[in-house]
This record gives structure tokens, C-alpha cells and sequence, in this order.
């Protein structure tokens, strides 16, 4: 898989916000596809960085109502990956 097919897009809350100052650990949305391996290769690539772990996450879809009809939000994968000593990402 490419990097830019595994990454999708990084998750920017506050939870993760504090995550990163305290702990170097940064939260992104990726392929459900993607296994531990890839994902860790694409975050190296894209941001030149060393990364010391990954840990992965299936996130369930939400129930949603519109009117009278009950469907569901997609269900997707979240990784949360641990940075070397040093290392920084910024999303600014």
C-alpha cells in the first residue's frame, strides 16, 4: 500500500493534543485495511520520524436517525503511534 492510502488523516482533539505533549504518542485515522507494519512504515515516510510503536484500535460506526429512517456512521480504524525520544510531528 502506499503511505498516503494508509494515512488518511490525523485526529486532532484534545485528548490526542494532550497525548502528544505528555507522552509523544499521536492519533490518526488509517486504512481498515492496514496492519501495524504498514502503518509504521507510512508514518516514518511521510514525516521522517522514528516511530517506537504502534497500537491499533477498531472504532465503531454510530446509530444515526434522519426522519424515520435508522442508519449507521462507517465504521474505521484509529492508530495511535509512539515517537522515538526527540522526535516531534507538527500538524501546523
Amino acid at each position: 500500500m502506499d503511505s498516503h492510502n494508509v494515512i488518511k488523516k490525523p485526529l486532532l482533539t484534545e485528548k490526542g493534543s494532550r497525548m502528544s505533549e505528555r507522552e509523544n504518542k499521536y492519533s490518526f485515522r488509517v486504512a481498515k485495511s492496514a496492519n501495524k507494519v504498514e502503518i509504521r512504515k507510512a508514518v516514518e515516510e511521510l514525516f521522517k520520524v522514528k516511530v517506537t510503536g504502534v497500537n491499533t484500535l477498531m472504532m465503531r460506526g454510530k446509530k444515526k436517525r434522519v426522519r424515520h429512517r435508522v442508519g449507521k456512521t462507517p465504521d474505521w480504524k484509529k492508530a495511535v503511534v509512539t515517537l522515538g525520544q526527540g522526535d516531534k510531528i507538527d500538524f501546523a
